[in-house]
């Protein structure tokens, strides 16, 4: 039998600042989006997606982006990242201290005209302003495509148009891609062959995994990711998230359950496990719920249980 061969370490970047908070109806006090964001770098995180720099009209609730950047400069050892929809979100990124920036994007004209009112052509024309000003400012520019694997309106995504839209990503000079599985229609072996696909067609390009759990399938998911060399994954704590703009959308696969999964196989995190299950279960507290977290239902596979009475007597008197 061939070993399976997987990366030895990953790199998970927190993303409930933006992606788990922007689902939350109910207004997260800045004091407590700030304090969550500290806990989160004390368990060993390294990357993290603080906000979005969005209309405060069309998201309420990252109303408060540039204060909580602000108050979060002297955690030097994150790295921090922002999405924006535009030149002006981008510019205020830029103008808080954000040194990188995520572009936003889909895959299918459908969800792009209900998140950013244009077509996917539209929609990318409209990002070249923001890699130039980026560049001059020397902040670094990432690209991501939203309904990567499957489309609440029009169902399944031709590989070729993934191709077309890396192809004007690779022309602007974007080496960084996120895949986005918005809303959690994709399955292990669609994730394997197009990873495997897409790395032959575009060597000088680093993906990462932006997986939603919304039909129980992101761990799968992300093992197929593991088995196609992928080492970058976008996670949230206590599996909060979902997109307002597309149907059925619900939490990012959790943080806890991903570092719990990759320890269990000797892959690193640098996050530690107990202490990313206590952030978790102090985020559920705060705002009264978690998006699915099996960590936070049943705990990591160290917690044991007492031994039944009858087998502990047995072992006694043996």
């Amino acid at each position: 039998m061939t070993e399976l061969s997987l990366p030895s370490k990953v790199i998970i970047c927190e993303v409930a600042p933006r992606d788990g908070f922007q689902a939350e109806s109910e207004w997260i006090p800045t004091d407590q989006k700030v304090q969550i964001i500290r806990n989160l770098a004390a368990t060993g995180i390294q990357s993290m997606e603080i906000t979005s720099f969005v209309h405060p009209k069309a998201i309420p609730q990252l109303k408060d982006a540039e204060e909580v950047v602000k108050r979060s400069q002297d955690l030097t050892g994150m790295k921090f990242r922002a999405l924006v929809p535009n030149l002006k979100g981008a510019e205020r990124a830029m103008d808080s201290g954000i040194t990188k920036l995520k572009l936003m994007l889909s895959a299918t004209d459908s969800h792009s005209l209900s998140n950013a009112n244009s077509t996917v052509k539209e929609a990318q024309d409209k990002l070249e302003p923001i890699i130039e000003a980026a560049h001059k400012k020397n902040v670094t520019v990432g690209g991501s495509i939203s309904v990567a694997f499957g489309c609440p309106y029009e169902g399944a995504v031709p590989v070729s148009r993934l191709v077309d839209i890396l192809e004007r990503y690779k022309a602007m000079g974007i080496t960084e891609v996120s895949l986005a599985d918005t809303t959690g229609m994709a399955n292990p072996r669609q994730v394997y062959d197009l990873l495997g696909e897409l790395k032959v067609r575009f060597p000088t390009i680093t993906f990462s995994m932006h997986l939603h759990n919304t039909r129980g399938m992101a761990l799968a998911n992300a093992i197929s990711a593991l088995q196609q060399g992928i080492i970058h994954f976008d996670s949230s704590i206590a599996g909060l998230g979902g997109c307002p703009y597309a149907p059925g959308a619900s939490g990012n696969i959790a943080t806890e359950d991903l570092v719990h999964s990759f320890s269990e196989m000797g892959i690193k995190t640098n996050i530690n496990l107990d202490s990313i299950i206590e952030v978790a279960k102090g985020v559920k507290k705060t705002l009264g719920h978690d998006g699915g977290s099996y960590m936070l239902q049943a705990g990591p596979n160290s917690a044991l249980h007492l031994k039944p009475k009858e087998q502990v007597k047995m072992q006694d008197n043996g």
